[in-house]
């Protein structure tokens, strides 16, 4: 077995998978961390969750989503990079799932639907990156 490159100098799409996922990513946790930045005091009550932690969300929302941005804009995207996001999407929806089951006395069922569906959307995204890496040669 030979070792796989760490970068992706070439892939049978272009690369354009990958970097379209990771543009995904970018846009979707950009505009949730704007919203959770913008929004926090109207949020809190409506999905049970206090503005402080919409507002910390939203600053990492908003920072993972420029690193997302520098990333795809890369000429080669590394490979540890991309798995870096790859794990830490899956995490972060498995955290959502262990964070809905500590919190369903907070939660509003409407936070606990946001939270759930954003989990699923980031699974999403994980593997959309996951087949983009494999696609490279």
């Amino acid at each position: 077995m030979t070792a796989l490159p760490l970068s992706l100098a070439t892939t049978s799409d272009g690369g354009r998978l990958l970097r379209l996922a990771l543009r995904l990513d970018a846009a979707a946790s950009g505009a949730l961390g704007v919203v959770g930045l913008a929004a926090a005091p109207l949020l809190t009550d409506l999905l049970g969750v206090p503005a402080t932690g919409l507002r910390g969300t939203g600053t990492f929302f908003v920072a993972y989503a420029v690193t997302l941005v520098v990333l795809a804009a890369r000429r080669t995207i590394p490979r540890p990079a991309v798995w870096t996001v790859v794990v830490g999407n899956l995490s972060w929806a498995a955290g959502s799932i262990v964070a809905v089951l500590a919190a369903r006395e907070s939660l509003t069922a409407l936070g606990v639907g946001v939270v759930l569906v954003l989990a699923a959307a980031v699974t999403v995204f994980a593997e959309l990156q996951w087949m983009g890496l494999r696609r490279a040669r």
